[in-house]
């Protein structure tokens, strides 16, 4: 019997960054040949552009770059089989590809066969299908290449089980939602079924924009048994150790990282999310208004954990309207925490704004409008804060809010990332909770207290909103399983209640279309997974 070692490479590569990807790569094969005695390295899906690279794949000049970091690697690496995803230009096309690189040489190229075209995904816009099976030898052993949602529909993995595969591998960008690894799991398991051969799956990790990568690769038998499971959410080498005989090629159990729960995997998600968009992007730090409400109590946390305090300074911009609970608990937080923490009253602007608009306000009760101009005179205060020391300001509003547009825009909407945009109200509420299971930086009186915005007098988020599980559950519903309002109702909920809650949605796309990129973590968040448009006569029943 001999062995196959394997190296997964969950790594966190950055969109455009060819050069310094496929230094990354270099160093990635270097180790695994040098510390872990591997035969081969496998990377993720397009390792060298990143994904998604989205329209830098229409530049002609990044083909030629791809080529060089192509040229770079094999040069630079010996000793060992290094497999990755590029893109591939070639006759018929730009393919998604996968590379068997080999002593100076790419020895064999796979185009990807199912292109997603749903939900986040849009690889018909810029891949041409590929049709053929690739299997090649290492040390030996056939292996069939395949690329991401070749694993999830049959025939690619089938194909190349005919073609004398005897172990598939599949690489990767799987973005993270809510159940993300049961689902891969599931999808995977049919395919072994199918092929009665192992599969070794290695994923992308790190942030991208809206889009969350978790990694947690793992190898699954031929059973469909787990054998080895990286940690979710972090970068890593993993080596695997297949024993081979007689024609079968057999994983050798490893570390299975323990499952996270639904709250750890979302708070991991949300954190890595917004350090790879600060990092990535240069910010020295984020600048958060903190209100002594739960969303902006749950963001600051979010921030320190992924970037740390030092880079962290809060705000806290009191109105007439501020309770003293609501002072008393962000000060409170950001004490525990660390962070740099200030207070500037937003009352005389607010005043300076009511003397400019007397006349034009003249024989009219205030309304939503002063509401409206205290958000925005602490979303100035905050942008100038930002334009004078760099740092990014980090929005607080949450799924449910942005999704009845109960929020301001150019005020409470303004920033560079949303946190918890994609985050329902009812979850927040646990993720806090979760937070604090941690260590406690979250004061139990902003947990409990009802949720206000506190722009009137005693106003509390219930006066204009449902009670948030009723809100979030008519939400999940309408906007993430696309139910219309019949069938809502038909569900047990009050019709008066879904009605509104739907208009509320409907009205306010184009909020929503002003608002900054956030966090992805449920199958449907509003961004790239939910394109609506602003103008529509169409009558959702």
């Amino acid at each position: 019997m001999k062995k196959l070692r394997i190296v997964m490479a969950q790594l966190n590569m950055l969109v455009g960054d060819i050069e310094g990807n496929a230094a990354k790569v270099i160093a990635a094969a270097e180790r695994a040949r040098d510390d872990f005695s591997a035969d081969a390295i496998v990377f993720p899906e397009l390792t060298l552009t990143g994904y998604p690279p989205e329209d830098l794949l229409l530049r002609p000049g990044l083909y030629t770059r791809v080529l060089a970091a192509l040229e770079q690697i094999n040069l630079k690496v010996r000793d060992i089989d290094i497999i990755l995803g590029h893109p591939h230009a070639a006759a018929g096309g730009l393919y998604n590809a996968a590379s068997l690189l080999r002593a100076d040489t790419a020895e064999a190229t796979y185009h990807k066969q199912h292109l997603p075209n749903y939900s986040v995904f849009d690889e018909k816009r810029y891949f041409a299908v590929g049709s053929e099976p690739c299997v090649v030898e290492i040390k030996g052993v056939p292996v069939g290449l395949t690329v991401c949602e070749d694993i999830w529909q049959p025939g690619s993995v089938a194909q190349a089980v005919d073609a004398g595969a005897r172990l598939i591998v599949n690489i990767n960008a799987s973005p993270f939602h809510i159940d993300k690894g049961r689902e891969r799991e599931r999808a995977v398991r049919e395919r072994v079924t199918e092929g009665r051969v192992p599969v070794l799956y290695v994923n992308l990790v790190g942030g991208q924009d809206e889009l969350v990568f978790d990694g947690g690769s793992f190898v699954m038998d031929r059973e469909g048994n787990i054998t080895q499971q990286s940690p979710a959410f972090e970068e890593g080498l993993y080596p695997v150790e297949f024993a081979v005989a007689g024609g079968e090629v057999t994983p050798q159990p490893g570390l299975c990282a323990a499952p996270l729960s639904e709250e750890a995997s979302v708070y991991n998600a949300l954190v890595l999310g917004v350090r790879d968009y600060v990092e990535k992007n240069g910010f020295p730090g984020v600048v958060i208004g903190l209100s002594g409400g739960i969303d902006s109590a749950l963001t600051i946390a979010i921030a320190v954990d992924a970037i740390g305090a030092e880079r962290v300074e809060a705000v806290m911009m009191p109105s007439r309207y501020t309770a003293d609970i609501s002072l008393a608990g962000a000060r409170e937080e950001a004490v525990t925490l660390g962070v740099d923490y200030r207070v500037i009253p937003i009352e005389p602007a607010f005043k300076v704004f009511l003397d400019s608009l007397k006349e034009e306000f003249a024989g009219r009760e205030p309304d939503t409008t002063e509401e409206n101009i205290q958000a925005r005179c602490r979303g100035i205060i905050l942008m100038a804060i930002s334009n004078k020391k760099g740092k990014m300001v980090l929005t607080t509003g949450n799924k449910s809010e942005m999704a009845v547009g109960y929020a301001t825009l150019y005020g409470d909407m303004v920033g560079g990332f949303g946190a918890l945009k994609d985050v329902p109200k009812t979850l927040v509420f646990r993720l806090a909770r979760y937070r604090n299971t941690i260590s406690p930086v979250i004061p139990e009186a902003v947990i409990n207290r009802p949720p206000s915005a506190e722009l009137a007098a005693d106003q509390k988020d219930s006066d204009s909103l449902p009670d948030y599980p009723e809100l979030d559950a008519i939400l999940q519903r309408y906007v993430e399983q696309d139910q219309c309002a019949d069938d809502i109702i038909a569900a047990g909920f009050d019709e008066a209640v879904v009605r509104r809650v739907i208009r509320l949605v409907d009205l306010n796309e184009y909020k929503r279309r002003q608002a900054p990129p956030g966090v992805r973590i449920t199958r449907r968040a509003f961004g790239r997974d939910r394109r609506y448009p602003i103008t529509s006569g169409f009558n959702r029943r």
